[in-house]
């Protein structure tokens, strides 16, 4: 599965995540969240936003980071401990506060903190006027504790490798790559690999919750943080003030399902991103077919790669990487346009940097381990792996002939969790949160990294959910898809407003 990223900074940099996989419930009992964990020892740490949001962005702001020692297993709390680190923003403003507001913005993989430090660009001024606002690094992210899989020379190659590997050669070192990945993973983290999980992560945030000193939780969760919601409903559905789940994932599918899920919501964006060019006529510069453009730039990449000005080597891989990337958020079409545009005429530099943004890596060469984190946790969260490598192959062509863009590639992303130890798999529960609040469930009709179908379903597992639905492209809503859901989304938030039948909200134009 793609990463499900979120767009947060002012340079509309892409964060991150792939959906979750796995079902299936986890015998045994925990303890408690919130007795096993510590306090939090907070300290100035303003640089943090300015950097993430320009100089003076923090001015109005009291910005706090901090760690909250938690156990290691939540069902085993004298075995150790790891730590969650997190961020504080309170407005100098602030006036009738309600509470905190937690915010999760994806992957599995992504920083909580970083979407948590544009907060003076992201959240509106009537939400961070009354809630504190919170980021946190889920355990196995970030400043918490990351797990780490593969140097920075191993991701260059994986992901300068062809996306869908036709020959049997090519296709044996993916699935040799795949391994030696699980193993990294293995190798770095031991025994503790199995609790960088889903439910582990909703267990943390309930002492996330006591540390701060909020009777129950406001929680604003896109993407994968959809799932974390969901389990976090469950696990404590009588701790819950506000739920918003933007962007949703289905917990009832396993990887393959969720997978195929995001081949066909990739290749709808696709086509919608090539309608409008044939829409625009001579304007569009990638030309009126805008999918045979692709495909042709992409058979030329293959069989010849490029040297981007730094010196490195742009393939097929760096490619889709590009153009997966700049269909998460329809802002992003005009510069996938561009980028196509100058490799078209043999400047691969546009389209190296989209995927860069993609993947994690940064202007010195060094990945962030959100792909680490991003593999680990939906592995750890599967009860097994659906498929075999050689049933992968199958999917491959299959999906292929189905879904010609993203299909194959999608397939290829199963391939990792195939040759998970088992003793490293802890499946989060599935069911309804018997007893929780209303929960809101948002949804965009163009969403291609969590298709709109899973909005409703999410909605009724948690029993207690409804829909407000965003017509439009791009991957999740709030704030910034439409005054709509900005308004409705803040009323429920704010005053625990629930909206009288279905919600439609139209894009903003």
């Amino acid at each position: 599965m793609f990463m499900n990223r979120r767009i947060t900074a002012a340079t509309i940099a892409l964060l991150l995540t792939l959906t979750a996989c796995g079902t299936s419930s986890v015998d045994g009992e925990f303890k408690e969240s919130g007795g096993g964990a510590g306090s939090v020892s907070w300290e100035n740490c303003v640089d943090v936003v300015d950097e993430a949001t320009g100089t003076n962005n923090a001015d109005d702001f009291t910005v706090e980071c901090g760690d909250l020692t938690v156990p290691r297993d939540w069902n085993d709390p004298d075995g150790g401990t790891t730590t969650v680190a997190l961020i504080r923003l309170r407005s100098k403003e602030q006036e009738d506060r309600i509470g905190s507001l937690l915010m999760n913005p994806g992957g599995p993989g992504a920083s909580g903190i970083e979407l948590a430090s544009v907060t003076p660009l992201l959240v509106p001024e009537e939400i961070y006027k009354r809630f504190d606002i919170i980021g946190f690094d889920p355990r196995g992210v970030g400043e918490s504790d990351p797990v780490r899989c593969a140097d920075d020379e191993f991701k260059d190659e994986t992901i300068a490798a062809d996306p869908d590997p036709r020959e049997e050669q090519a296709y044996q070192t993916a699935v040799s790559n795949a391994r030696e990945f699980v193993r990294g993973c293995e190798k770095d983290k031991g025994d503790a690999l199995a609790t960088i999980n889903t439910e582990q992560t909703a267990r943390d945030m309930d002492a996330i919750r006591e540390s701060v000193g909020d009777e129950k939780l406001n929680y604003l969760g896109y993407s994968y943080g959809t799932l974390l919601g969901s389990v976090y409903a469950q696990l404590f559905p009588d701790r819950i003030r506000a739920m918003v789940l933007d962007g949703a994932v289905d917990p009832s599918l396993d990887a393959v399902a969720s997978s195929e899920g995001q081949a066909a919501g990739f290749e709808r964006a696709f086509n919608n991103f090539a309608q409008n060019c044939q829409q625009r006529g001579t304007r569009c510069k990638v030309g009126p077919d805008a999918r045979a453009t692709v495909n042709r730039l992409l058979d030329e990449v293959r069989a010849q790669p490029l040297e981007s000005d730094d010196g490195r080597t742009v393939t097929s891989g760096h490619v889709l990487y590009a153009v997966v990337s700049s269909l998460y958020n329809q802002a992003s079409w005009g510069t996938l346009e561009r980028g196509l545009v100058s490799l078209d005429e043999g400047d691969p530099d546009q389209i190296l940097e989209l995927a860069d943004s993609y993947s994690g890596r940064d202007e010195d060469g060094e990945y962030d381990n959100s792909s680490d984190a991003n593999t680990t946790v939906n592995c750890v969260d599967s009860a097994q792996s659906p498929v075999t490598p050689e049933q992968v192959r199958g999917l491959q062509e299959q999906w292929r002939a189905k879904y010609p863009l993203f299909g194959a590639p999608l397939a290829m992303t199963l391939l990792t969790c195939t040759d998970w130890p088992e003793l490293a798999r802890d499946p989060y529960p599935v069911g309804e949160a018997v007893g929780a609040p209303p929960i809101m469930v948002v949804g965009t009709t163009g969403d291609p990294a969590t298709p709109y179908e899973n909005t409703a379903k999410l909605a009724q597992g948690l029993g207690s959910g409804f829909v407000v639905t965003q017509q439009g492209e791009g991957h999740t809503s709030y704030p910034q898809a439409s005054n709509c859901v900005r308004d409705v989304v803040n009323a429920y938030l704010l005053e625990l407003e629930v909206p009288e039948g279905e919600v439609t909200c139209a894009p903003r134009r």
